[in-house]
């Protein structure tokens, strides 16, 4: 079977390498067809589409994987069936479980090929993506969306309307402290600027009040020297900044965050569950893949292919859907994220005990 094994795995992956090249092609000539007229408005230089185009397609290859593995197994492993290699392989003696390893073998490959994309390539591209989205697309925003609330401490929480990249100004600027469900002191002013020299922020034309048992007090000054544990950049984050971090880096933000009580932490704890779950979707797939098409048909692999469609579209759609669920504040968020493996891996195990002997 030596001989055998390295001929399917070699079939196998230079059949995924071509199925991933044509669907990120294609999806590239719609995506510049459609933005076409945006480049040639905006002025973009060439070079600067390539390099978009460029990690775009990294990006899509992550995101098209389930399908391009589908695609392979069951393209190679009908193709396989169909000139009735696979039973002349069963009735020598090889067990399906043997037969099965190449397969898996390959997809291993794959899955760690997809991890270390995941963990330290892919999270450069998609910053690459919307670095270039919003300097030619959204023609260079220079400021952040509007009504910025970013939590800084257990207890504090910060508020600005508006920042600008240029000169790191920010403005109509609160720090409140709620403890316990109840005011505490709250820091209002103008402006807000971080000075470079210092590394710290200066609050402009500020107002603070301090609420006690029996009363309040309240000051007013000019300027302010203040120290908060948020930089510039935790004001000009993008909604995907999580999906912007290498693997170490998410990790030392999960960190950061956990120590500052933020909120949005779990959308970083999310995001690292995905980047290890997901190398397995190949492992999964391809068991699933080479089970549906290992049996002779009449039809054709055509037939076979179009179910392969389908069920990589279904665990794509599962995909989102629990990965939604585990953001919008599920109890278990590691078990929303996995529960597409779990759902294919059952339905793999029940599938086996179909296939032909």
């Amino acid at each position: 079977m030596k001989i055998l094994d390295w001929l399917i795995i070699k079939e196998f992956l230079k059949t995924y390498f071509f199925v991933v090249v044509m669907l990120i092609l294609i999806v590239l000539v719609l995506d510049f067809t459609e933005k076409n007229d945006t480049y040639i408005r905006n002025e973009v230089p060439s070079g600067e589409i390539l390099r978009y185009m460029g990690n775009y397609g990294l990006y899509l290859n992550n995101l098209l994987t389930p399908i391009t593995v589908f695609i392979a197994v069951i393209f190679i492993t009908s193709k396989m069936a169909g000139r009735t290699e696979i039973i002349a392989i069963l009735s020598s003696g090889v067990s399906f479980v043997r037969l099965l390893v190449p397969f898996l073998s390959a997809a291993v490959m794959i899955g760690a090929i997809s991890f270390v994309l995941n963990g330290w390539i892919l999270p450069g591209a998609t910053a690459g993506v919307t670095e270039f989205r919003i300097k030619y697309l959204d023609k260079g925003r220079a400021s952040t969306d509007p009504n910025i609330h970013v939590k800084v401490g257990p207890d504090t929480y910060a508020y600005l309307s508006r920042f600008y990249r240029t000169g790191n100004t920010g403005y109509n600027f609160t720090l409140e402290e709620i403890r316990d469900g109840e005011l505490i002191s709250k820091l209002s002013a103008d402006r807000i600027l971080w000075d470079t020299t210092t590394n710290a922020w200066k609050v402009m034309n500020w107002r603070l009040r301090k609420l006690r048992p029996d009363g309040e007090d309240y000051t007013v000054g000019e300027q302010l020297d203040t120290v908060l544990s948020i930089t510039p950049a935790d004001f000009d984050l993008p909604e995907n900044h999580h999906e912007t971090l290498k693997l170490p880096e998410l990790t030392q933000q999960i960190k950061i965050l956990e120590d500052r009580g933020a909120d949005n932490v779990s959308y970083y704890r999310i995001e690292r569950y995905v980047r290890f779950m997901s190398p397995f979707a190949a492992l999964i797939l391809t068991f699933i893949g080479v089970i549906m098409s290992a049996r002779k048909t009449r039809g054709g692999s055509g037939f076979q292919i179009a179910m392969g469609f389908l069920l990589a579209f279904i665990y794509i759609l599962l995909f989102i859907l629990s990965r939604t669920f585990a953001e919008n504040g599920a109890q278990y968020p590691i078990f929303a994220v996995w529960l597409p493996n779990i759902i294919f891996a059952v339905t793999g195990l029940v599938l086996y005990k179909t296939v032909p002997r």
